[in-house]
């Protein structure tokens, strides 16, 4: 599965890397630390990512400001997209879903919590159908 993650925090980055690593299973990993330069990424011509995991508070482009411009284009509408934050704003949560995200995930602060999730959610985007590009 390719992932387009989206986070401008190296210690999250390096979380998301070593649960990924304990799942024994080869993933292609895209990072972007902004949304300006997710975009970059998703222009560039490579293969589109199967899924966009996508944090919420970012410098230059914030997460809802690069889904809008995800969601309003025609190629990259359909690439679901979850949210990774550790807003708990409901005005937050509602404005994504409205949008079109495919999953709000709160970061937990405890690693062991964080680990759990996101093997859930790397576990179900597995089995999931997913548009190709």
């Amino acid at each position: 599965m390719n992932i387009l993650f989206i986070e401008d925090d190296a210690i999250e980055t390096m979380k998301f890397k070593r649960t990924l690593a304990k799942l024994n299973v080869k993933h292609k990993i895209t990072e972007a630390k902004n949304g300006e330069e997710a975009l970059e990424v998703l222009g560039s011509g490579d293969q589109l990512p199967d899924i966009i995991l996508l944090d919420l508070n970012m410098p230059r482009m914030s997460g809802i400001e690069f889904l809008k411009i995800l969601k309003a284009d025609e190629h990259y509408k359909y690439l679901p997209t979850i949210m990774l934050t550790t807003s708990q704003n409901r005005a937050d949560l509602l404005e994504c879903y409205r949008i079109g995200i495919a999953g709000y995930i709160l970061k937990p602060l405890k690693y062991e919590e964080y680990e759990e999730k996101l093997i859930k959610v790397v576990h179900y985007w597995e089995a999931s159908e997913l548009v190709k590009a």
